[in-house]
């Protein structure tokens, strides 16, 4: 009789292999594949047409109007939809598996818990980012090619700027999602993780308002929204420095993290 093989010493619980499994769970996950299509399909599609309804509408359009107008905004219009996608993306990543109860598995597999975190983190922001910045570049040659074609002025990557704005949207919704990941890990429930992501994202920007204006036009900069969103602009004294404001939402994406990790470690599964 063959006597049994002791497991093999590989067999242990690494970090390589907690990505092996959230990348599994991630894309067979129906939601996965059809939030993450909405935000290449917003990306590219919004983009294309919008710069189609703008270059028929160019001939009649005024000279105030065609002196303020900028190309690159026409190419970035799908990316204020997308992020809304894969921001509840982000939320769900977590949240539905504390909805089912397979959290509680994954958890026994990995008694420490917060390689579980990470592994999500990691996965889930390299997918959003291999999906993105591919999508904001079609986007950004598509819509071009479109303005050229109707010989209205456009742009191309080698122009001041362009390149850091057009691959900073790209960057932007991985941390979006990122962002929207962490806020699910600390609510666990898909409601108010998403809630609180618009609320956050979307909602408190307009709140603003209320304010005094001095006040507003000191603190609005520095909510998330408008942060992230600095990569993205040309120039505007309403925004902080692209990479400032950028760096600035990768803070509030990882303090989302790093306050999930801390409760991680301290709630019961």
């Amino acid at each position: 009789m063959t006597p049994l093989t002791p497991p093999a010493a590989d067999l242990g619980i690494t970090q390589s292999r907690v990505l092996r499994s959230e990348w599994t769970k991630l894309r067979s996950v129906r939601s996965t594949r059809w939030s993450l299509i909405a935000a290449l399909g917003l990306t590219i599609g919004i983009a294309v047409l919008a710069t189609a309804v703008f270059r028929n509408h160019w001939a009649s359009m005024s000279i105030g109007d065609r002196a303020g107008f900028h190309p690159l905004e026409l190419n970035l219009a799908g990316v204020q939809l997308a992020q809304l996608a894969i921001g509840v993306l982000g939320v769900l990543v977590v949240t539905a598996e504390y909805s089912t109860g397979m959290i509680r598995a994954s958890m026994t597999a990995v008694p420490r818990r917060l390689p579980v975190l990470w592994g999500k983190a990691v996965v889930f922001g390299l997918t959003t980012l291999a999906l993105s910045v591919p999508a904001v570049l079609v986007a950004f040659f598509a819509g071009q090619s479109v303005l050229a074609g109707g010989g209205i002025p456009h742009l191309g990557l080698h122009d001041p700027g362009v390149t850091r704005a057009v691959l900073g949207a790209g960057l932007y919704l991985c941390m979006v999602g990122l962002f929207g990941l962490g806020i699910g890990a600390i609510l666990r429930n898909t409601a108010g993780g998403i809630a609180t992501f618009a609320g956050a994202m979307f909602v408190l920007p307009p709140l603003m308002n209320v304010l005094p204006s001095a006040w507003n036009s000191a603190a609005s900069p520095y909510l998330p929204l408008a942060a992230g969103q600095a990569v993205m602009s040309l120039g505007g004294s309403d925004h902080l420095a692209p990479w400032t404001g950028f760096a600035l939402f990768c803070g509030y994406a990882g303090a989302a993290l790093a306050v999930a990790a801390i409760l991680l470690r301290r709630r019961d599964v």
